[in-house]
């Protein structure tokens, strides 16, 4: 039981961590870099991100960091371990990190990638427009809360 509790403690603190500094490097230079083209290669760039993020990596760690971090509130939970509040902490931040990246950013992904890079300029500017302000924001908030989650990792696991 031990063993499990320690070892699904640090893939929970890894993979929180991972999603957070993904999320955080969308946050300090992707969005930024992109805030600098013309609205066709935006729409263009954005959608094969959007395309190629969903791969074994990514998904492997943003369900994993869930499906870890209950599994460690489940272990410590059941063994009374001292750094159940942390964990706890850590799961609905990283719910509710979810809950945004369902509800806030992914419907944006999907409604710009009915925009193609041929569309006339017009209507590029218009979806660029309609995506980008409210995606940057939304992708602030995901950020932050999952840096915490990970914060509440990490001082999970220096006091397990």
């Amino acid at each position: 039981m031990e063993t499990a509790r320690v070892i699904t403690l640090f893939v929970s603190t890894v993979t929180t961590g991972l999603i957070a500094g993904l999320f955080y490097a969308y946050s300090c230079s992707v969005m930024i870099a992109l805030r600098r083209v013309e609205d066709r290669v935006f729409v263009e760039v954005m959608n094969r991100i959007n395309v190629a993020i969903l791969n074994v990596w990514f998904v492997s760690c943003f369900v994993g960091g869930l499906v870890a971090t209950a599994a460690v509130v489940a272990l410590q939970a059941a063994g009374a371990q001292r750094p159940l509040l942390p964990v706890v902490s850590a799961l609905v931040l990283y719910i509710a990190m979810i809950m945004i990246t369902r509800g806030r950013n992914i419907p944006l992904n999907n409604e710009l990638a009915a925009t193609q890079a041929s569309d006339p300029p017009a209507e590029l500017a218009r979806a660029r427009q309609r995506f980008e302000g409210p995606w940057v924001r939304w992708n602030l908030v995901r950020t932050l809360l999952s840096i915490a989650a990970f914060c509440c990792m990490v001082g999970a696991l220096l006091v397990a």
